[in-house]
């Protein structure tokens, strides 16, 4: 009985491609088919059986037993004559069963057999990274440094496949070391030249969203929901958030006890800035959300062309747009809103008096009551109304307005 164990042969393409042992028997039978083909035409009277436990293969050959005088296909027919030498028992119209020795095919053919194979694993190793990785997509992997070049690194994963991160998905700042265990997001798996490439990114929005998720059970659990992440790497992000249980602070459980859930993240993102606001379908309330850290006086919305005109503080209008106008594009792309910022310029006077400038005309504990109240210049007493002096001092109606006249007269003629 002719068999031929193959796994010797053949194992290193089971130990190095790390196929499983049932899918490479089946491998192996299909590349003996393929030989049968070429060596009798048909492979359709044959039956390969690889045992997947000792890893022996065995074909036998089905021909039909017919009269000597009426063989036509030496493949498919065997003579009366020759099948009783098989077998006495035999008779015309049975089908004889025989194994065909693998060495029959040469070594030449056996060669063909294991290049064949080569080709057949390499094929099957690249669909099964594909989909592997294809499943992954959005997920954060860990890798090791492995080379390093101007445009992009080499990373392995823990299976020794190669995974690609370009410079265009490294933080400004990322510094890398041969050997370095790197973790980022699988950005996305393309084919190039028929081989699959694994393109990892540390800029992408989802790698911030992946760190949130493992830094806050509770967006892990779904109580807290990131609404939207936008980001300058290595600069500033920004991530709205909205909890659906009311006794939960989305900003605070992402920030935790003192920042120690985002000061972890920040690291990571070689400390980058990240401002965490509260999710509002409210527009007005979210673009001022979205402008922190500064604050806005006010704002004059065009829904229609979703443009927002703000005006804020002239010391706030710098923290506004952020350094190289990181913080208002920022705002912007979370907000879905062009957004222009103003200096809030309100009317002044360019000079203040001080109220003891007019003892000659006011009584002194006129001076001294307001004084009480903190109105000790001129304009602090102007910039508010009759009513709410009355309010606030002992003084009469009529002695607030004469007070008032006699300040107001002063700037007219100045």
């Amino acid at each position: 009985m002719a068999s031929i164990n193959l796994i010797d042969s053949f194992q290193e393409f089971k130990d190095a491609e790390n196929i499983d042992r049932p899918t490479l028997m089946k491998v192996i039978e299909d590349v003996f088919k393929t030989l049968l083909r070429k060596k009798y035409g048909t492979d359709e009277n044959f039956d390969v059986i690889v045992n997947d436990q000792t890893g022996d293969l065995e074909i036998f050959r089905r021909r039909s037993i017919i009269e000597d005088d009426m063989v036509e296909d030496d493949n498919l027919q065997i003579p009366y004559s020759e099948a009783v030498r098989i077998e006495p028992d035999y008779n015309v119209g049975e089908e004889v069963y025989e194994e065909v020795d693998v060495r029959d095919f040469g070594r030449r053919a056996i060669l063909a057999a294991k290049q064949t194979l080569a080709a057949r694993i390499g094929d099957l190793k690249k669909n099964n990274l594909l989909k592997k990785y294809a499943d992954r997509v959005g997920e954060i992997i860990p890798g090791e440094v492995y080379q390093i070049w101007k445009k992009e690194i080499l990373l392995l994963d823990d299976e020794g496949n190669e995974l690609i991160m370009p410079k265009s998905e490294q933080i400004p700042t990322d510094f890398f070391k041969k050997g370095e265990s790197v973790r980022a997001v699988v950005k996305k798996v393309e084919m190039r030249n028929n081989s699959p490439i694994i393109i990892l990114s540390r800029t992408h929005p989802s790698f911030l969203e992946k760190l949130l998720e493992i830094e806050v059970p509770e967006i892990m659990d779904g109580l807290i929901v990131i609404k939207k992440i936008v980001r300058e790497p290595g600069e500033r992000a920004k991530v709205a958030v909205e909890s659906y249980d009311d006794r939960i602070d989305p900003v605070g459980a992402c920030v935790g006890m003192k920042g120690s859930r985002i000061h972890g993240i920040v690291r990571e993102l070689r400390n980058e800035n990240i401002d965490i606001i509260n999710y509002t379908a409210n527009t007005q309330l979210l673009i001022q959300r979205s402008l922190t850290p500064s604050r806005i006086n006010r704002m004059e919305l065009n829904n229609t062309e979703h443009h927002a005109d703000v005006y804020l503080e002239p010391d706030q209008v710098s923290l506004a747009i952020g350094k190289k106008g990181v913080n208002i594009k920022l705002a912007q792309e979370l907000t879905g809103y062009t957004i222009d910022v103003y200096r809030d310029v309100q009317e002044e006077v360019e000079y203040d008096i001080d109220l003891d400038e007019f003892a000659d005309e006011i009584e002194a504990w006129v001076i001294d009551e307001f004084k009480r109240v903190g109105c000790d210049t001129a304009l602090s007493i102007l910039d508010l109304s009759v009513e709410e002096l009355v309010r606030r001092t002992d003084l009469e109606e009529e002695t607030v307005k004469d007070v008032r006249r006699i300040l107001q007269a002063e700037f007219e003629n100045e």
